[in-house]
């Protein structure tokens, strides 16, 4: 088994490759925002790291979102070009479920939620609580203000991921990673944990760029 994952739904490229046991190489894009220069130097450079080639690929792994529209569809398009020219299969993941796995794992417990950056001043958000050794979303994504979330989270629930950080005003900032990791993916597709989605985008709302409509007659 050889799953290479990769996540372009928040401001970095995070990248990884899973041998089944354990991740081989991890890499992280340290240009935020370019996403579309970043992710296929990443891809070689974590295959170079773990001394595989693309043909040992037996499964590809991309987060979903929700994020914004043009990053997240590069990690997409990405993940189902390389899945068909392999003839490997391609899981979608929600990468707010890959941020509250890192966090489980690294001793996180209880209800939690997770919160990202969707600009326009709101975050994309879900809800969770731990069970043993999984990691249970219990409501959302969706996206929402920060104020929004707050209220309808309540003042005790924790709040985790870049989203928390950019507002901390508003939402109860716990300890735990930003932005989702590559790894962590790659580990609950390869362990069979992860909620399986299509590797469709999550995008949540329309983006900001439309096309043009019909120009209008002169009466």
């Amino acid at each position: 088994m050889l799953v290479l994952a990769l996540d372009t739904a928040s401001p970095t490229v995070s990248v990884a490759l899973h041998d089944g046991t354990s991740v081989l190489a991890s890499v992280t894009g340290a240009d935020a925002m370019h996403h579309g220069e970043q992710l296929a130097p990443a891809i070689a450079r974590a295959l170079a790291e773990a001394g595989r080639a693309m043909g040992d690929v037996t499964a590809v792994a991309t987060g979903v979102g929700p994020g914004p529209f043009t990053g997240l569809r590069v990690g997409v398009v990405t993940a189902r070009t390389l899945g068909a020219s392999l003839g490997v299969p391609v899981h979608g993941v929600c990468s707010l479920d890959v941020v509250a796995e890192q966090a489980r794992a690294e001793g996180r417990d209880g209800t939690f939620a997770v919160a990202t950056d969707a600009r326009r001043k709101e975050v994309y958000w879900a809800a969770y609580e731990t069970a043993g050794d999984r990691v249970r979303r219990t409501s959302g994504p969706q996206v929402a203000r920060a104020a929004d979330v707050a209220a309808l989270l309540g003042g005790d629930v924790p709040v985790i991921g870049r989203g928390a950080d950019l507002y901390a005003d508003d939402l109860a900032r716990g300890e735990g990673p930003s932005d989702p990791d590559a790894g962590v993916l790659a580990a609950l597709v390869a362990s069979g944990r992860a909620d399986v989605v299509e590797p469709e985008p999550m995008y949540l709302r329309r983006p900001d760029a439309v096309p043009p409509g019909a120009r209008k007659r002169a009466s």
